[in-house]
């Protein structure tokens, strides 16, 4: 069994806990982990007991700490952002980030990019540098910023490989604030769960699943779900969320 756990926002306490009484084989962070310790400290009994893979959220990168913490662990190569991994013979794809305006944003979902890969905009922003138009400081921070946005050519690499769940921060269509590009991507990679982070929320998606073509999740926060979408601990803001959304 695998498990994921929605955003924790530095915050690991409920983690183990979990895995002792659960006993999966691995566990799946959905983003926004923000770490105060590198992640194999922090998480370091937890690993004793289980496999350990998480995809980076938005906030990951909001401070030097966050970023280094995460990227620079003795268990980056644990992040499944980009590829399709094997775990426990599951086929898990993952995909971190958010999409931002300044780099691609898909509502239509044949928007172009305006930056179509992280090295792209390393050059632009070089570029920018060079002439005087920014300062290398700034480009620094754009640098660290952008690596929890979501790129064309990430997305792209991972369209028509097979999987059996997609992991992403962002939600598919099937959220008031989701993306049909993420539909898009599960639907080409044949997919038959997809998991999310990102809006600390719970919400029923059951009456989009023939249209989507998959069985979608949001793990809220703090939240811990199954791999078939079966709820373990439910997260810290899910009646809230559910409410507000309901009023809306």
């Amino acid at each position: 069994m695998i498990l994921m756990f929605g955003d924790v926002h530095g915050s690991f306490e409920h983690v183990l806990p979990v895995v002792k009484h659960e006993k999966p084989c691995a566990i799946i962070f959905l983003g926004d982990l923000q770490a105060q310790r590198p992640l194999e400290i922090e998480l370091a009994e937890v690993m004793e007991l289980t496999e350990v893979f998480y995809i980076h959220g938005n906030h990951d990168s909001d401070s030097k700490a966050d970023h280094d913490n995460l990227f620079n662990s003795a268990i980056a190569d644990r992040n499944l952002h980009g590829r399709v991994v094997e775990i426990d013979g599951i086929r898990v794809a993952g995909l971190g980030g958010i999409f931002r305006e300044k780099i691609w944003w898909p509502d239509p979902v044949d928007a172009n990019p305006n930056h179509d890969s992280y090295d792209a905009l390393s050059q632009h922003l070089n570029t920018e540098v060079v002439y005087h138009k920014i300062s290398s400081q700034k480009s620094d921070m754009q640098l660290r910023k952008h690596k929890t946005s979501i790129f064309h050519d990430v997305w792209l690499n991972l369209y028509g490989q097979h999987a059996d769940i997609l992991v992403t921060h962002e939600a598919p269509s099937c959220h008031p604030h989701g993306f049909k590009i993420i539909d898009l991507l599960a639907k080409s990679m044949k997919v038959k769960y997809s998991f999310h982070g990102h809006h600390h929320d719970r919400l029923n998606y059951s009456a989009h699943e023939n249209a989507l073509g998959f069985s979608a999740h949001g793990v809220g926060f703090r939240g811990v779900t199954d791999m078939f979408g079966g709820m373990i601990v439910a997260g810290g803001e899910d009646e809230h969320r559910i409410y507000r959304q309901e009023k809306v």
